[in-house]
This record gives structure tokens, C-alpha cells and sequence, in this order.
């Protein structure tokens, strides 16, 4: 079933309320809660419940080895170039566009996503940025995260 797409023209509070002369931080601060709610309802079920978003996030597993952590997401049809894997801010953050392919004739049913997608999950302060590895195979990203080495206790002998 096709979905009718709306694009968004601003902020939530924009899209929902006539102008009000609240000052800019309070206003961003609600659109900020907003954003972190769709991303909390994205993860849950992989599409965005809230009005206005034409992003889906790709089914994905975040699994932790003893040396590091992998996420591996179901891309299936998504070009190596058509995927940005980034790390910042403590985050994944993975984005994309999945483009409909060109068929003849009159498209009756479709049950395939297109479109832009994301994926970000938090991450723990223990990494190696630097080593970071993604693999694109059979259609899932897998995105390799090496852990940094703790810090192991020592004793510290008192000296005179």
C-alpha cells in the first residue's frame, strides 16, 4: 500500500500550532524532545509514527564480542555508494537512500520501502574511532567497532 509523503516545512511546533513569541531556545527544546521521541518510536517499529517523516530505519542488530561491537543491518537492493556510515558524538549514525527501480507498466501494489533511511545507535565511550570497519555483503551492513583497551587496576606501592 502506497503512503501518501509529507514533507516538512519546519519544526513540530511550527506544523501544529499558529505562531506563538516563545524565544528560540524553548522552542528548539521541544523540537528537540520531538526528534528524540521519533527516533525512540522508529527503533521500536521501524518506521516513524510521527506526521511529516519520509525516513525509515533498516531492521538492524547490535551485538557486543569481547573485542568489539557490530551492528549488522539489512540493507537488501542498497548500493555500496549509496550508503554513509559515520561516528561522532558518542553515536552511529547510518543514512542512505534505497531508490525505486523502473518498472514498466502500472505500479498496482508495493509493500517495498524506498527512500531515505537511518539508523543510529548510542555508543559507549570505550571505542576505537579510527579502527571503525564497514562491510557491505549480500545486502546487510556490517559495521565492525573495535573497543579500546580498559584501563586495568595496578596496585601503586607507597614510597618513603
Amino acid at each position: 500500500m502506497n503512503m501518501p509523503v509529507r514533507h516538512r516545512t519546519g519544526g513540530f511546533l511550527e506544523q501544529i500550532l499558529p505562531p506563538l513569541n516563545w524565544s528560540e531556545p524553548i522552542a528548539s527544546e521541544f523540537d528537540d524532545l520531538y526528534e528524540r521521541m521519533g527516533r525512540l518510536l522508529e527503533s521500536a517499529g521501524g518506521v516513524s509514527a510521527l506526521a511529516g517523516r519520509t525516513q525509515w530505519a533498516p531492521l538492524a542488530d547490535l551485538h557486543e564480542t569481547d573485542n568489539a561491537y557490530v551492528v549488522e543491518a539489512e540493507l537488501p537492493g542498497v548500493q555500496r555508494d549509496a550508503i554513509d556510515v559515520e561516528i561522532g558524538n558518542r553515536e552511529l549514525h547510518i543514512t542512505g537512500e534505497y531508490k525505486e527501480c523502473g518498472n514498466e507498466g502500472v505500479l498496482r501494489r508495493t509493500t517495498r520501502r524506498t527512500g531515505r533511511f537511518e539508523y543510529r545507535s548510542a555508543l559507549p565511550v570505550d571505542i576505537k574511532s579510527d579502527e571503525v570497519t564497514a562491510n557491505l555483503t549480500d545486502g546487510v551492513l556490517t559495521v565492525t567497532i573495535p573497543k579500546a583497551e580498559a584501563a586495568t587496576p595496578r596496585h601503586i606501592e607507597i614510597t618513603d
